[in-house]
């Protein structure tokens, strides 16, 4: 079980908050971190299906509720500290909000240059717009 008490408090909700990582369950690629209190994992370990807390929105956020790129759990993980989890996930559809894979799609050079080096999957206005 996750250390909530450890997490960092949203002024928002006042709920404590740990990182959550979604890592697709069969590459290994690090699709996205977002944050879970304790009801969103509640929600997400029930279901199967990823649930995290919006620190925007002040609410939870059911992953693909909207555009309908969803996350199935495989297996989930919490490290030594019990402060991070991990979630292994079946990734439908774009996991960024940008359209992209992963969250990570860009990569910066050792001169601070950014480049974008993957392709958009989905027009972000064509899913949330």
């Amino acid at each position: 079980m996750p250390n909530f008490d450890a997490g960092v408090l949203c002024d928002a909700s006042e709920d404590r908050l740990l990182p959550a990582i979604a890592q697709d369950a069969d590459s290994g690629r690090v699709l996205m971190l977002a944050w879970m209190n304790l009801e969103a994992w509640t929600e997400t370990m029930q279901t199967g299906r990823a649930v995290y807390f919006s620190r925007s929105r002040g609410k939870l956020w059911r992953k693909g509720e909207t555009s309908g790129h969803q996350q199935i759990v495989r297996s989930v993980q919490v490290d030594c500290d019990a402060d991070t989890i991990l979630l292994h996930v079946d990734q439908t559809g774009a996991a960024c909000h940008e359209g992209y894979a992963s969250c990570f799609f860009r990569s910066v050079d050792a001169d601070g240059s950014v480049d974008v080096r993957e392709p958009r999957l989905v027009d972000p206005a064509d899913v949330y717009g």
